[in-house]
């Protein structure tokens, strides 16, 4: 939280500018290329949109204002996620204060919602799901709860909203339960250690089920475990991992010594990075693990194995290729200039790196291939 709120930049500051950088071998399959959102820092308004084109092995840095010059030349303030559903392509821009909707063929713009410091998205049976802190974005002691705000895809309008904990984050759905990890991180020290149950077919929250505090990110594997990260308060509660069994909605398990910043799952594999700044040595501990969600048991302390970890300076970023098991790792390096994304083949050796935006943070792939790449070839050089 120190860095967003005092390391902000100038709205007159530069966006990246766009352009085109061969990068790897091009590479047919069913997998056409991702979507990378940067984040950029709070204050700046430099958001911006990468796009990888696995066929030609292409990567198109900063593709919106090419794509929409008529709309705008900044996407916005803070890019917090970016996911695919249907035929469209959603980005969440939390300092904006709305969601920006595209057609997934184009990258043009199609729609767009306002959702107050909106954080992130999901799908289910035509409906998205949007995390909010309901709020002015500022520490707050007295913060009010969040929300999660219901919209139908079709038309792209608010339908509900639940109230749920104090600065809800990621969500997760299983069955006919939306889970959404509460943060409070507004409203530090006193902050929030629950994960809500929304039952989706009132669209009620039905529970709470305390976890541990600050919590963030959410991950259900292939058995019904729901992992939940806990950032801890970044002084004397170190950050850890806990397990929900989403059939009880009990907390069954505590890994006390796999801190989690970021996570995400292949198969039975759960890969976890951790950036823990310790007061002490005054410099970051980052490791890079997988858990066998077969036996919640770690399997290894990193997952890049030929000494590139060395030159990542913040991790920030994390995805799997859905085919090839290829591993991607963002650095956001100072936060402030531009970053840079790392491919690992499936056994976290380096293929190559490309400088992206501002704090590169979120990855989604998809199997439509962009249209507009003669257009982004055309003017980005």
């Amino acid at each position: 939280m120190a860095i967003v709120f005092n390391s902000c930049r100038g709205d007159d500051e530069e966006i990246t500018p766009p352009g085109v950088i061969p990068v790897a071998p091009p590479s047919l399959g069913p997998v056409k290329g991702f979507y990378l959102l940067n984040e950029a820092n709070m204050g700046s308004n430099k958001s911006s949109i990468d796009y990888f084109d696995s066929e030609s092995g292409y990567y198109f840095r900063n593709i919106y204002p090419t794509i929409n010059p008529g709309v705008t030349m900044k996407l916005g303030d803070v890019g917090n996620d970016i996911q695919i559903y249907g035929n469209k392509l959603y980005a969440v821009i939390n300092c904006s204060h709305y969601v920006e909707v595209m057609d997934l063929n184009t990258a043009k713009h199609h729609n767009s919602i306002t959702i107050t410091n909106c954080r992130y998205i999901v799908f289910d049976k035509g409906y998205a799901y949007v995390s909010s802190y309901n709020g002015p974005v500022q520490i707050d002691p007295k913060a009010p709860l969040g929300s999660v705000v219901k919209i139908d895809t079709t038309n792209i309008a608010v339908v509900g909203t639940c109230m749920v904990g104090y600065q809800p984050e990621e969500m997760v759905i299983k069955g006919n339960k939306l889970y959404v990890a509460n943060s409070g991180g507004y409203r530090v020290p006193d902050y929030d250690n629950t994960v809500s149950v929304i039952d989706l077919n009132t669209f009620k929250e039905e529970k709470k089920i305390t976890v541990g505090i600050n919590l963030h990110r959410l991950e259900l594997d292939n058995y019904g475990n729901l992992y939940v990260s806990s950032r801890g308060d970044y002084k004397t509660i170190s950050s850890k991992t806990y397990i929900i069994d989403t059939n009880t909605d009990k907390v069954t398990d505590v890994l006390h010594l796999l801190p989690n910043s970021n996570m995400t799952l292949s198969g039975d594999s759960l890969y976890v990075y951790s950036v823990e700044w310790s007061h002490i040595t005054e410099k970051n501990t980052v490791s890079y693990a997988i858990v066998d969600t077969r036996t919640k048991k770690i399997v290894t302390r990193n997952f890049i194995t030929d000494g590139t970890e060395k030159f990542i300076k913040v991790p920030y970023g994390l995805a799997i290729h859905p085919q090839t098991k290829e591993i991607f790792v963002t650095d956001a390096k100072d936060y402030v200039s531009p970053g840079t994304l790392y491919c690992f083949d499936s056994k976290g050796k380096k293929k190559w790196q490309v400088i992206t935006g501002d704090i590169p943070a979120h990855i989604v792939f998809t199997d439509k291939k962009l249209q507009n790449i003669e257009l982004l070839s055309n003017n980005q050089n």
